[in-house]
C-alpha cells in the first residue's frame, strides 16, 4: 500500500481550504447583513480578510488531513470562527432568520463546489495531453471538492459546525437547551471522530469499523457530488483530483 505524501496535492488542498473557509464565513456575514443584522460588520467579520475568519484548531485539522498519506486520501476539512449574530435584529423572526444565516455558508460552498467541478470537467479534455497544464483542472477540481467536502462536514450536528446551529434552531426550547450542553465539547468530539477513534480501531485491529473512516466518507461524498454535475464516475473525478 502506497503511503507517500502528495505534496503538490496537499498544498492545493490547503490553499483551497483557506479560500473556501473565508467565503463560507463571509456568506454567513453577508446573509446576516441582508437580513438587517449589523453585528458581523461591528465585529469585523463582514470582510474577505483571511485572518478575520480562521480558527487555529480548524485550520490545524485541515493541515493534518491534507498531508495524510495518499493511501488514506488527503482531504480539506476544518472550520473557521463562527460568525456571531443577534437573532432579535434579523428579519424573518428568531427561527427563520438564524436558520437562513446558518444555511448560507454550506449552501454557498455547495454551489461553488459544483461550479468548479464542472469547470474542471470542461477544461480537462483541452489539456489532457500536457502534464503541466493538467495542473489547471486538478486545481479546479481540488477547489471544487474541498468546497463540497466542507458542505458535507457542516451537516454534522457538532459545534462549531453549522449543523449544530441548524439542529439547535429547529429543536423545541427544552430539547435545544439540552442539546446546547454538547457545544463546549464539539471540537473534542470532532478530533475524536477524526483521529482518536481511527487510532483506537487500528490498535484494536478493527479496520472496518465505520466510525474510523469519517474523513474518507466525506471525501467520497464530495467525489460523488462532483460526479453528478460532471457526468464522470467517482473514479474519474478522483483521477483529476489526485493526478
Amino acid at each position: 500500500m502506497e503511503t507517500k505524501i502528495n505534496v503538490v496535492l496537499a498544498l492545493m488542498i490547503v490553499a483551497s481550504f483557506l479560500i473556501a473557509i473565508v467565503l463560507h464565513e463571509f456568506a454567513h456575514a453577508q446573509m446576516a447583513t441582508w437580513l438587517g443584522d449589523p453585528t458581523p460588520r461591528i465585529e469585523g467579520r463582514y470582510t474577505l480578510r483571511l485572518r478575520r475568519h480562521l480558527d487555529p484548531l480548524g485550520t490545524l485539522l485541515c493541515l493534518i488531513l491534507a498531508f495524510m498519506p495518499v493511501a488514506f486520501g488527503p482531504v480539506g476539512l476544518g472550520w473557521g470562527q463562527p460568525v456571531k449574530i443577534d437573532p432579535w435584529k434579523l428579519r424573518g423572526g428568531r427561527t427563520s432568520g438564524p436558520l437562513l444565516v446558518a444555511l448560507a455558508g454550506p449552501v454557498f460552498n455547495l454551489l461553488l463546489g459544483l461550479i468548479f467541478a464542472l469547470l474542471a470537467r470542461l477544461v480537462y479534455p483541452l489539456v489532457s495531453e500536457n502534464a503541466i497544464l493538467l495542473r489547471i483542472p486538478q486545481l479546479l477540481m481540488v477547489f471544487g471538492c474541498t468546497n463540497l467536502a466542507l458542505t458535507i462536514l457542516n451537516i454534522l450536528p457538532v459545534y462549531p459546525l453549522d449543523g449544530y446551529q441548524i439542529v439547535y434552531i429547529l429543536l423545541p426550547t427544552r430539547q435545544a437547551l439540552q442539546f446546547a450542553r454538547s457545544g463546549p465539547w464539539g471540537p473534542l468530539i470532532i478530533l475524536a471522530l477524526f483521529f482518536l477513534i481511527p487510532f483506537a480501531a487500528e490498535v484494536a485491529r478493527m479496520p472496518n469499523f465505520f466510525l474510523a473512516h469519517i474523513p474518507g466518507y466525506i471525501r467520497d461524498g464530495a467525489f460523488f457530488l462532483a460526479s453528478l454535475v460532471t457526468n464522470l464516475t467517482t473514479l474519474n473525478v478522483e483521477k483529476i483530483y489526485t493526478f
